[in-house]
């Protein structure tokens, strides 16, 4: 099958690809709201009904929370499946906004036509690079270059509480030789990537209780223990002056960086002091002998995410807080385990503890690492055929942040992801003014038709 053909006529078809990508964009799938569940629910229906009109049979499957949309199309070679959301983030604050953030527009900018809008780079405007990709090989060939699936959530923005139970009841359905998925970045806007590592997450929320009430500063201060000085206490003993994490047995599981990945990302040229400068800072706070890259794609970190306690409105009030609060995660890599790192946190946190004062834990979620061996030859062929559309050569990197879908793909289904995404790093992804360069949405297409091709 002639690749080309296929890749002109994407070219030729761009304006009804763009208003195709506009109409699912006007729909306002906010999946965290409920306010919003009929939209999610035309969504998914709009996505059958587009998946339907180039022959793939594709039906939206009832979920307890947000339907899922799964469609399959047969052809020869292997089985892939693609994975991509539509749900959507709020859009708050609306005054930020420059228009309407379920009215797309396309702009004109020094670097280039943009399209603005809710969804556009997250993930609207990604999976629809796939699905456009395939709308052009079926209208060129009359058929797909191998077996297809696609596999697309409406929970992804509101934790996925749906996803495990769906992929575990669906699993013999959705099982595949590869799983792609479209919801990543290129490296440092210009450079297709290959997203080879995703960091995983652990969640805390502690409550530090003392004294049955808040307390007159004049009268107790000094005598009774304050729960603030406590969880300050806790939180300065996590990292030790090197910026390593002290609690037990948190590194186990950690691999070292190999020296041949160490090398790839050196030669990435990637400038930390710009990257720090953008954000007003100059100096890395992170462990010491790591590079910025290193500590953003290959450690984990432990993060203090909120504090509060005590008065915090306007003016003042001497009072001694009966209680003190923090919210803490974790990014973990490698094979950390997050339930083991739950349990020695709370020791720790235990043990720091005053006799009189106490503690209680909430849990917010937990989920493993995602590593991906780059040694299986589908890899090179789908990096080299990304190298040839972007005229640069493309690159494996790691992902600093947790896409959980991933580690689901390995866990559950025994398929090996591969996370190719043509995002940039102005995206504004969950902010007002969301946006996708229109050479994302156009070339990410033409890159997944190279890379069909380089796969079967």
């Amino acid at each position: 099958m002639s690749v080309e053909a296929v890749l002109s006529r994407v070219d030729a078809q761009l304006p009804q690809a763009l208003e195709r990508l506009f109409e699912l964009l006007r729909i306002p799938s906010i999946s965290t709201d409920p306010a919003y569940k009929a939209q999610c629910d035309a969504a998914a229906d709009w996505l059958v009904s587009d998946l339907q009109s180039i022959g793939i049979p594709a039906e939206k499957r009832q979920t307890p929370g947000h339907p899922m949309v799964v469609g399959h199309a047969d052809g020869p070679g292997p089985h892939l499946l693609f994975y991509g959301h539509y749900d959507v983030q709020p859009v708050d604050p609306l005054a930020l906004w420059n228009h309407d953030p379920f009215d797309p527009q396309i702009e004109e900018t020094p670097k280039g036509k943009l399209i603005r809008g809710r969804g556009t780079a997250d993930d609207k405007g990604q999976l629809m690079t796939f699905i456009e990709a395939c709308r052009a090989w079926k209208a060129e060939h009359g058929s797909l270059p191998c077996k297809i699936t696609i596999f697309l959530e409406g929970e992804e923005e509101s934790s996925s509480p749906s996803l495990v139970p769906f992929m575990q009841q669906n699993a013999d359905e959705l099982r595949s030789d590869l799983a792609l998925i479209c919801d990543t970045a290129m490296f440092e806007s210009k450079t297709p990537a290959i997203v080879t590592s995703l960091r995983g997450m652990l969640q805390e929320e502690l409550k530090v209780t003392g004294p049955d009430k808040d307390l007159h500063s004049g009268y107790y201060g000094g005598v009774a223990m304050n729960p603030i000085r406590v969880l300050s206490r806790v939180i300065a003993a996590l990292h030790d002056e090197t910026g390593r994490v002290t609690i037990p047995g948190f590194y186990d599981g950690v691999p070292e960086l190999s020296d041949e990945m160490r090398a790839q990302w050196d030669a990435l040229g990637f400038e930390h002091a710009q990257f720090l400068a953008d954000v007003d800072l100059s100096i890395p706070a992170g462990e010491q002998g790591r590079s910025p890259l290193e500590m953003t794609w290959s450690r984990p970190t432990c993060e203090v995410n909120g504090i509060w306690g005590g008065y915090t409105g306007e003016g003042f009030k001497t009072v001694l807080p009966s209680e003190a609060h923090a919210k803490i995660s974790f990014r973990l890599v490698g094979r950390q385990d997050p339930e083991a790192i739950r349990v020695n946190f709370r020791r720790m946190v235990d043990g720091l503890l005053p006799a009189d004062c106490s503690v209680s834990f909430t849990a917010h979620g937990a989920d493993k690492a995602c590593t991906i061996d780059v040694s299986d030859p589908r890899f090179e062929k789908a990096r080299q055929a990304l190298s040839e559309e972007w005229d640069r050569p493309a690159a494996y990197i790691g992902g600093g942040g947790s896409i959980p879908i991933a580690g689901h793909f390995q866990s559950i289904l025994g398929t090996t992801p591969v996370l190719i995404g043509f995002g940039k790093d102005d995206d504004a992804l969950h902010s007002p003014n969301e946006k996708y360069d229109m050479d994302s949405f156009h070339k990410g297409t033409r890159s997944w038709v190279r890379i069909l091709a380089a796969l079967t």
